[in-house]
């Protein structure tokens, strides 16, 4: 039963995406609130994803049973249907429910050549961004929902990047991936409310994720060091604060009202009074908001 401390005991996750980034710290963030988070992606401790980097499931399942909640890792490429059809027929067959989907899934970055028009960047790449970034969620969505659909409550959030009027992102690809995430969250609030089901999107502002620390050579422990020659990077934030904005918003009865919308960790943070790993409350929006106007009077560029 959900307990004060444990509001969302009972309670099944899937995380699609959860090897890294705000994926495994959304999927921490769950558990500490008693849920049993399924945590997926492509990266085991047998092999490495086409993305190489050293993070694995397993890890996730594990710092998510030591955060409270029961981990599961299961390898899916949320590409294949037949994977993603497998992963959700497990989850029905373990525990005949799914309560909250976190649509978290990326692998766009190998495809991605920055600063490259349309024509000049490769369309096999183009077209790999918008495999990774849109007909994964779509895909998944389209396996996950009908579960989701047998218990009234539900929870669908799209994880994306940015909300509002946001500059263009130095690659055709990318920005639509991003702007079409967004897109998923209202699309979704419309089909699902008549069904008892909030959907909606977040966005983390400028995220300290693993792979951003390794391009700058900073740890966690060091990110500062960076702070001095990085523009924006001392208003940067670690992937748990979005991730505890998003379990608190699990744990509210109420979170109808924001059906459809597209919150920041900053909008999360502020509405639950949230702070992140070390204490502070980084407020991305107001920094880039101010960004923005400085850019229109001085000619400076936006931040991304």
């Amino acid at each position: 039963m959900p307990t004060y401390d444990q509001p969302l005991a009972g309670r099944v996750a899937l995380v699609a995406g959860a090897t890294r980034g705000c994926g495994r710290a959304i999927a921490i963030e769950l558990g500490a609130l008693g849920a049993t988070v399924y945590g997926s992606g492509r990266s085991t401790r047998s092999g490495r994803s086409p993305i190489d980097r050293p993070e694995t499931i397993e890890d996730t399942a594990e710092l998510v049973t030591a955060a409270g909640g029961e981990g599961v890792a299961v390898r899916c490429d949320h590409a294949n249907e037949i994977e993603v059809k497998a992963l959700v027929s497990r989850i029905r067959g373990e525990h005949g429910r799914l309560d909250i989907l976190i649509n978290d899934i990326w692998g766009g970055d190998s495809f991605l050549e920055w600063e490259k028009p349309l024509w000049e960047h490769s369309l096999d790449a183009t077209l790999g961004v918008l495999r990774n970034g849109i007909e994964t969620h779509l895909i998944t969505s389209h396996f996950a929902i009908p579960l989701m659909l047998e218990h009234k409550g539900g929870l669908v959030i799209e994880v994306g990047d940015g909300k509002g009027d946001v500059p263009y992102r130095a690659n055709m690809s990318y920005d639509l991936v991003k702007a079409a995430v967004v897109r998923m969250g209202a699309a979704l609030a419309h089909e699902l409310r008549p069904h008892g089901i909030t959907a909606l999107s977040v966005t983390p502002g400028y995220l300290r994720s693993e792979a951003m620390l390794d391009h700058f050579g900073v740890t966690e422990k060091t990110w500062r060091d960076a702070a001095d020659h990085v523009p924006f990077f001392d208003h940067s934030e670690t992937p748990h604060l979005l991730a505890r904005g998003i379990a608190a918003l699990a744990a509210d009865p109420k979170r109808d009202r924001f059906n459809g919308q597209c919150l920041g960790s900053w909008d999360l943070m502020r509405t639950y009074e949230l702070a992140d790993l070390d204490g502070s409350q980084p407020d991305w929006g107001a920094v880039d908001l101010e960004a923005r106007r400085n850019t229109l009077t001085s000619g400076m560029p936006e931040p991304t």
